[in-house]
């Protein structure tokens, strides 16, 4: 498979160089050449195959032969080790729960994917590669965990002083090795700013070889398609019409299921659910794409003012805005809306849910009421409980931890704090 630059003003390039370099050399994020939809036998037997077997048939179109088919089911295996159960809340509504991983969040699946498809191409290199991502939150923990440890691969984070949840800053600033973590002065959008700068300025690029685990990278973003298939999977026999909505930051996850679809999974409708940083919301109203700076929110994930995939999801639709707007429906929620949604799943349905999951269940129910013969799967993507405070405060109920999480509360937080991007070019060069 070739991928292309989202600029058009680089050259094509394969899997293997596309993971490598995260970004191409024209600022432009990397694409399919081709998307060949898998046969309608595999959507209509799709019951009887194991996720490994379904995850597989869905990626090697846009991995072979870069790794040989053997060694990509090895992946695909040991990236999928824990379960994505879809739990019905009512009729209409159901999730399917995405943290089931080893940081619990969504992103463990990209992250791990991405970790062993680096870890095989650098097997044989005697210079290492230094992963520099930028997180709002879950992509952190997620892909530290998932490096951790990988030959000839470290890893840089930035996260915004501040803006994580206190669970989420462990997750990423306690494992050490190949880990550093710096917290950085300022919101997502300036960590982001400054991992896109830092893969253009040669002065570091010429000295270390810099790619991205941020969902910017394809072996990070295109496994999130396995997500939906999963949940059709699950959904099929009982429902005709499936709506997806996914709580949306940098919009990765929702692109993943967008490209699920153009395989011919029969996915009906998607909604983008916002929190207060509504910039597609506001597109879709206004047919204006207006970048601005984030705003902090409880559903601290999706505080993203510009985010990196939204022109994935305009490329996959041909830049027409009606063909998108045909396929894609946004709603915007406020903090109060987030946490009246979090106590009536708890009150109603006695399922607790993070801000993250509750906007997508408040985008399920405005679609609804519009489309009631559609079931609509909302995502959840991470445990409640790596947003201790606000979900307790929210249901007034105390909440046990999970294994993974106490595994991590009682380790020191180690980090370097930067304000701007000569801070972070300064540490870079002195790894070198």
């Amino acid at each position: 498979m070739n991928y292309y630059s989202l600029n058009k003003q680089a050259p094509n390039t394969n899997f293997k160089d596309a993971v490598i370099k995260g970004l191409a050399p024209d600022k432009g994020l990397y694409f399919p050449s081709e998307i060949k939809p898998l046969p309608a036998t595999f959507f209509e037997q799709i019951g009887q195959l194991s996720p490994v077997e379904i995850a597989f048939e869905a990626i090697k179109q846009f991995v072979l032969p870069d790794i040989p088919e053997p060694t990509l089911k090895a992946i695909v295996e040991d990236t999928l080790n824990f379960d994505f159960p879809v739990v019905p809340l009512n009729e209409q509504i159901s999730t399917l729960e995405l943290f089931h991983g080893p940081t619990m969040a969504f992103k463990d699946v990209g992250a791990r994917f991405m970790a062993r498809c680096l870890g095989y191409f650098n097997e044989n290199n005697n210079e290492d590669v230094t992963v520099l991502v930028a997180t709002s939150g879950d992509t952190g923990g997620a892909v530290a965990n998932g490096f951790l440890g990988v030959k000839g691969v470290n890893v840089v984070i930035l996260y915004p002083s501040g803006k994580v949840s206190a669970i989420q800053e462990k997750q990423l600033t306690t494992l050490g090795k190949n880990i550093t973590a710096l917290e950085v002065d300022g919101v997502f959008d300036d960590c982001q700013d400054m991992v896109k700068k830092a893969f253009l300025d040669t002065s570091i690029t010429d000295h270390m070889q810099l790619t991205s685990a941020n969902s910017i990278n394809v072996a990070r973003w295109l496994p999130q398609m396995f997500y939906f298939m999963f949940a059709y999977k699950q959904l099929q026999r009982k429902y005709e019409d499936i709506v997806f909505s996914i709580p949306s930051g940098n919009f990765g996850n929702i692109c993943a299921g967008m490209m699920a679809q153009q395989l011919g999974l029969p996915i009906k409708h998607f909604i983008a659910a916002n929190n207060a940083n509504n910039v597609v919301t506001e597109y879709l109203q206004t047919k204006h794409y207006i970048p601005k700076s984030s705003i902090q929110t409880i559903s601290n994930a999706m505080d993203v003012g510009n985010p990196s995939n939204f022109i994935r999801i305009q490329e996959i639709y041909q830049h027409n805005f009606e063909l998108l707007q045909n396929n894609l429906s946004s709603f915007s929620f406020s903090d109060n809306e987030t946490k009246a949604a979090m106590t009536e799943i708890y009150e109603q349905y006695h399922y607790i849910a993070d801000p993250h999951g509750a906007i997508g269940y408040l985008g399920c129910k405005a679609y609804a009421e519009k489309h009631p013969d559609a079931h609509c799967v909302f995502l959840e993507t991470a445990h409640p409980t790596k947003f201790l405070d606000v979900v307790e405060e929210t249901i007034h109920t105390a909440m046990e931890l999970p294994d993974q999480i106490k595994a991590v509360m009682d380790k020191n937080k180690v980090s370097k704090k930067i304000s701007n991007y000569e801070d972070l070019k300064t540490f870079l060069l002195a790894m070198t």
